[in-house]
């Protein structure tokens, strides 16, 4: 609301009336910005002013379920673009649990589950990373060194309006090919009334309850309060104020079964051939089942392509998928999340709005692992072979054999700080042009440490496992897991410091806006906009670069001292109870007796603190400080990337009749120049001559880092065009056209470079080509974004308020996909400069397309029941290939491309591609009772990895129900319930190819309970 039309209402309404309860809450926020903000004026007392309303006029009210399913439909129907939304009447009244959890209920719309709650999302069943988050129209940042956003972060109860974007226009920021997630937080002057809210919600998980729980107690709880008010002053200034606060208890707990996970090089496709001896399952001496007896190590089935035959060496071999391990994690959990959300409207005068708000969010999670690993890649002559069973796509059903097991753990943390700043200056200029400033900040660090600790059987124990209806249980002979005294060997610790990241977007913009005065156009929009994104993340030694690791290992005979110094209960009972088909362990007799003792579904567990520091003081290398080791900056493993951007935009909108309709929307064009510059460090190097024999040689300094430094540019130009036909009253009609971009992850923009040195004896180096072999690394900072043009068209049916019926069909085009390309890079080693080819991902010229189908539909009847559904169908023919069992090629500096290796495994998707997405809601409110049921489905999609998303991990298809209740005591209180998870669906993963088995988590139902005050 501006201040001209606060000044047309006070005549009526009285100027923010306060109520009793807020007037001390005004003065402490007034005394407090009073260090900041210096106003000469004094406040107007309180006019006291009501409006009297004739008896016989009956006011409605809208609230609750309702009101925010009108608001939907409005939201969609008063757009120009193809969008939907959310946003409450009040502060805190947004209905759901998360900001994840309320995107998951607009139509289209899916979220990765991760902790039992929803983090990234998905639209149109395409993956994050197609898409674009802003709040209050600003870029955010995260700490996973992509592009998504970590919508835990933010409390839902400290927004105000969420909505996903589908299509787009000339002024919206670049980067969503499927779409732009907003989010909105209060301008309080605009919000045009005094609220003090606040909310205590108790949470009670029921598979916590079975949980002993070291971090956090069983119940736990989340306290909002927030507060908003205007103020307006006698020389015509008006300040508005808006002030949030969350503080966040929880616990999340998490039961799982996992494989070894295909990101690195520990699950193998091996040979499950019976005339092959050599390898594989019927290997003739025990040993691992990707190692030959006689010849290479770490192969398995051989992709590459053989020159003779143009196939896979391993071509036609049967093999089955196993992993270096199969285990067990029983997890004590704990979620402490703190947010404070501020606003500050300042108008001057009529023609001038003045805007300041932050976001700030600390979160800690934590977990005290307990795990039970079943080692398993080792064959056993005679006995894995030839019982090995396995299903059609090589996951292994029933396994046998001898290996060790072991009792391990870890303690994890991960703190991550989110602190988000805006400043928006809005200026009229005259009645028709308007100008405004907006300047920008955000930041995320994130930061985990872990110790691991490990404790094993001294021999191979002979085990087997079949797999039940959803995970594996095994069989042991005369074998007691809950007797730590078995795990006596090899007792190791490692503390890690990793994935410590600093991600920080600037930005600055400025906007026009010119209201033309007749004709089909009505208004010219334009501006330019620059931002500098920068993503750091710190490397370290002992961890492959991602961080700094320190390992201890056991140094005499102490272990079984210190494992029962620190043995503990076993945490949870009812360990996996829903996904199990009984006992996942049973011990039996060399008669097949079950033996009672080491039968069920727990093991023997210890304090992970206290087992780390007793290793680590056995240590001769231990130095007496126990903690975790530091990471630096100038390590071959950090990654840093500075990516500016500058854009500007002109867009006309219109609004006329044509052919007895009306019509109305915008066309425009984006122009973006993007910079990219990564810098890395590499050993180094430099030039000397062997005084033997007088030729060249490479001499390495250990103490010191060459810094390295590579980037690109590139321009895009993205038009748009959006319609709306209003076909009759009630029926709408809308296109959209627009050229979308995708930028590459900022973590895959690195440049890490090592070289490879020629070590002959006896070559003669003459030059620095004689020296260096080639050279190795990851990261490319020439990575080109991801281009596609969408289509959009749909029809829109309102009946009523209350009701919707939509159909939309879309077309995305793309032009790109993954492939790995040999180009040359220059390096420059004691002032010389070399050419040396390197192998890595780039974007391609390949094009594919998706095609899609959206449906909305929205009905209440007269007794106060409701429903709401959405359904989003895609196909696609884009294709990604898994970079170790898929169909891989390369492109020479000739351009001349060549297939190495010949897949094993189907191409995956677009990463998070979900051919079906489903939510729907039956809602009945009547009078001050109001409840919902809903219901959210996701099919399979494809969810690549951080640490290497170039491997094919399927999470399974999953339906999951949900429910809430309030009930309205009074004008200022209300009880809420709600219910997330209700009936338990676990989430399932398969590895490399669907039906292989690879993760199952299983979170449990989480309930909330509390009341809710508003003066």
């Amino acid at each position: 609301m501006s201040l001209k039309s606060i000044k047309n209402n006070n005549s009526i309404t009285g100027q923010f009336a306060l109520r009793p309860v807020a007037k001390w809450v005004r003065t402490a926020v007034i005394a407090g910005m009073a260090t900041s903000c210096a106003f000469s004026a004094s406040a107007q007392q309180e006019q006291g002013k009501t409006t009297e309303v004739e008896e016989d006029v009956e006011i409605i009210s809208v609230t609750g379920t309702r009101r925010t399913i009108q608001d939907q439909i409005a939201i969609k129907r008063e757009a120009t673009t193809v969008v939907d939304g959310l946003s409450s009447e009040d502060i805190g009244d947004l209905p759901a649990l998360s900001i994840g959890e309320a995107l998951e209920s607009i139509t289209g719309a899916a979220s990765h589950r991760e902790n039992g709650g929803a983090t990234e999302i998905t639209i149109r069943g395409l993956g994050p990373f197609l898409s674009a988050t802003h709040i209050n129209g600003r870029e955010a940042t995260n700490g996973s060194g992509d592009r998504s956003v970590n919508f835990s972060q933010f409390p839902s109860e400290l927004v105000k309006k969420v909505a996903i974007y589908k299509t787009q226009d000339a002024s919206m920021i670049e980067g969503g090919v499927a779409g732009v997630i907003a989010l909105e937080t209060v301008t309080p002057l605009d919000y045009g009334k005094q609220r003090v809210s606040g909310e205590v919600k108790l949470n009670y998980n029921p598979d916590e309850g079975n949980v002993d729980n070291s971090l956090q107690s069983d119940m736990g709880y989340r306290g909002t309060f927030s507060y908003v008010d205007q103020y307006e002053f006698d020389n015509g200034q008006a300040v508005g104020v808006s002030f949030g606060v969350q503080r966040q208890e929880v616990s999340s707990p998490e039961a799982e079964y996992r494989s070894s996970s295909p990101s690195g090089s520990s699950l193998w496709a091996c040979l499950n051939d019976p005339t092959n001896t050599n390898e594989g399952f019927y290997r003739s001496s025990a040993g691992d089942c990707e190692d030959q007896v006689n010849g290479s190590s770490n192969q398995g089935y051989n992709t590459d392509i053989d020159p003779e035959t143009g196939k896979a060496v391993s071509d036609g071999s049967p093999y089955a998928w196993t992993g270096s391990s199969r285990s067990y994690r029983q997890n004590e959990t704990s979620d402490e999340r703190d947010a404070v959300f501020f606003a500050l409207q300042y108008q001057p005068s009529a023609d001038w709005d003045i805007n300041f708000d932050t976001q700030i969010s600390d979160r800690t999670q934590q977990e005290a692992r307990h795990d039970l690993i079943f080692l398993q890649k080792r064959a056993t002559p005679g006995v894995t072979g030839p019982t090995l069973v396995t299903n059609d796509v090589g996951g292994i059903l029933h396994w046998e054999g001898e290996e060790r097991i072991e009792s391990a753990g870890e303690q994890f943390s991960r703190e991550e700080n989110y602190q988000g700043y805006g400043l928006n200056i809005e200026h009229n200029v005259t009645d028709r042009l308007t100008v405004s400033l907006d300047l920008a900040y955000s930041k995320t660090d994130r930061e985990e440490l872990q110790i691991s600790n490990r404790g094993r059987t001294s021999d191979r124990n002979y085990f087997t496992w079949d797999m039940g209806d959803e995970i594996p249980h095994f069989t042991l002979t005369d074998f007691d897991v809950t007797d730590i005294s078995n795990f006596t060997d090899s007792l190791r610790t490692r503390l890690d410091r990793e994935n410590v990241r600093e991600n920080v977007i600037k930005s600055a913009r400025l906007d026009f806006d010119y209201e033309l005065d007749s004709g089909m156009f009505t208004k010219i929009e334009g501006g330019i906009r620059t931002s500098e994104l920068s993503f750091i993340q710190f490397g370290g030694t002992g961890n492959g670069g991602n961080g700094s690791r320190v390992e201890y290992t056991i140094g005499d005979d102490t272990a079984l001292e210190i494992l029962q110094g620190c043995q503990s209960d076993f945490p949870e009972s009812g360990f996996l109870s829903s996904v199990s088909d009984g006992d996942i362990v049973t011990n039996v007799d060399s008669d097949g007796n079950v033996i009672a003792s080491g039968t069920g579904s727990s093991w023997a567990t210890y304090d992970n603190v206290c087992f780390s520091q007793a290793v680590a003081a056995t240590d001769s290398d231990y130095n007496g400080e126990f903690g975790y080791p530091d990471v630096e900056y100038q390590n071959t493993g950090t990654v840093d990337v500075t990516e500016k951007t500058t854009s500007a935009y002109l867009m006309a909108s219109y609004d006329t009749e044509m052919f007895g309709k009306f019509i109305r929307g915008n066309f425009g064009l984006r122009i973006v120049d993007t910079e990219v510059t990564s810098v890395g460090f590499r050993t180094d190097y430099s030039i000397g001559t062997d005084a033997d024999t007088g030729f060249l040689k490479l001499v390495s300094d250990p103490t010191t880092l060459d810094k390295i430094e590579s980037g690109s540019s590139y321009t895009k130009y993205l038009p748009s065009f959006n319609l709306v036909v209003d076909y009759s009253e009630d029926i709408l009609m809308r296109a959209g056209i627009y050229r979308g971009m995708s930028r590459a992850d900022p973590s895959d923009l690195s440049y890490n470079r090592q070289f490879s040195t020629n070590s002959n004896d006896d070559g003669a180096a003459t030059s620095l080509s004689d020296l260096l072999v080639g050279v190795n690394g990851s990261g490319n900072p020439s990575t080109q974004p991801l281009m596609s043009w969408n289509y959009d068209a749909a029809v829109e049916w309102y009946p009523n308020e209350d009701s919707i019926v939509a159909l939309s069909l879309y077309y995305k085009q793309f032009q790109g996909g993954f492939e790995q390309q040999t180009v040359l890079e220059e390096f420059t080693i004691d002032g010389e400069t070399v050419s040396l080819p390197i192998t890595n991902s780039v974007t391609s010229d390949d094009e594919s397309e998706i095609v899609g189908l959206e449906a909305s539909f929205s009905y209440r009847w007269d007794n106060g029941l409701g429903m709401k559904f959405g359904y989003n169908f895609a196909d696609t023919d884009f294709e990604f290939e898994d970079s170790l069992y898929g169909d891989t090629f390369t492109t020479d500096l000739d351009g001349n491309t060549t297939q190495l290796t010949q897949g094993i495994v189907e191409s995956g998707s677009v990463p998070g591609f979900s051919k079906h997405v489903f939510s729907s809601q039956l809602y009945y409110q009547i009078g001050d009772f109001d409840t919902a049921v809903i219901y959210k489905y996701r099919s399979e999609y494809f969810q690549p990895y951080t640490s290497n998303g170039t491997r094919l991990r399927y999470v399974d298809a999953v339906g999951v129900w949900e429910m809430r209740a309030s009930y309205k005591i009074n004008k200022h209180f209300r009880i809420k319930a709600e219910a997330i998870n209700l009936f338990s669906a676990p989430k399932s993963q398969d590895f490399f190819v669907e039906d292989n088995l690879g993760e199952v988590n299983d979170y449990g139902p989480r309930l909330f309970l509390g009341m809710s005050f508003k003066l």
